[in-house]
């Protein structure tokens, strides 16, 4: 198993509402080769899931664990506990995180932006980590703008090239965060179908999404949040033809009308 999330529970503190409970005991288990996506309204905890999976945000209570080797643990009193910083920058290498903005450096080449981390943070060689950034690049299509610069790139290459760089750390498991919500359809299609290939190839991956056909077609499960919860979850056929849950059944009517 890859990834374990045992009763994730986290809040904000906000200045007018008082406390928002974002997740609300939430459990996550991916399998290595799986692709798991998860659906669900905007304000559901889709992507604070995923920002705790990934450390970007600290839970209040619960468990993490990578490779059944805890990150995240919790204590006497009730509160979560995570590893050392050194610790966790290795945990960190376990996973690859895209998301809906890019993120790239704007001053770096398609290729510094690729080879930057795994030279720097992995410490590899640089002629291996070239040879591995333009394979990627081959892989993407993109090879030709290997030089170019993010402001000169369509979205959606913007967004491959931010796969790429997620893939050239070699992780066991890779998050996108709505990676196509930013892109226009045309543009989602080229995002999506590098994912799809990606699933081919038995990539382990967690994908917060609102492209439903995408959801159903690529997903080994498919998991839908509202509320901070789990409502529902299964095969992507019997999730999306044939629910269990009244809120399941709603949500895709409203999202199919």
């Amino acid at each position: 198993m890859i990834l374990q999330m045992k009763d994730i529970q986290k809040s904000f503190v906000h200045k007018v509402r008082g406390d928002l409970h974002v997740l609300k005991g939430i459990s996550l288990e991916v399998d290595s080769g799986e692709v798991v996506s998860i659906i669900g309204p905007s304000g559901s905890g889709k992507s604070t899931l995923l920002r705790c999976a990934t450390f970007l945000e600290t839970i209040d209570s619960g468990e993490i664990c990578y490779k059944d080797e805890a990150a995240v643990t919790t204590n006497a009193q009730g509160k979560a506990e995570y590893v050392k910083p050194a610790q966790l920058r290795r945990f960190k290498q376990n996973f690859g995180l895209v998301f809906q903005q890019f993120n790239l450096f704007p001053h770096y080449s398609v290729l510094r932006n690729i080879m930057d981390a795994p030279i720097h943070v992995q410490k590899r060689p640089k002629e291996e980590v070239h040879e591995e950034a333009m394979e990627l690049l081959r892989k993407m299509d993109l090879e030709k703008r290997a030089d170019a610069y993010p402001c000169q790139l369509s979205g959606g290459q913007q967004q491959r090239v931010a796969i790429a760089r997620a893939l050239a750390m070699n992780p066991d498991i890779l998050f996108f965060d709505e990676p196509t919500s930013a892109l226009d359809p045309e543009l989602t299609g080229e995002v999506l179908k590098v994912i799809r290939k990606l699933a081919e190839e038995k990539m382990t991956m967690v994908v917060v999404t609102h492209e439903m056909p995408f959801a159903r077609a690529v997903s080994n499960r498919v998991i839908f949040m509202d509320g901070g919860v789990i409502v529902e979850q299964g095969d992507p056929e019997l999730v999306f033809g044939a629910p269990q849950q009244e809120r399941t059944k709603q949500f895709l009517r409203n999202y199919q009308q």
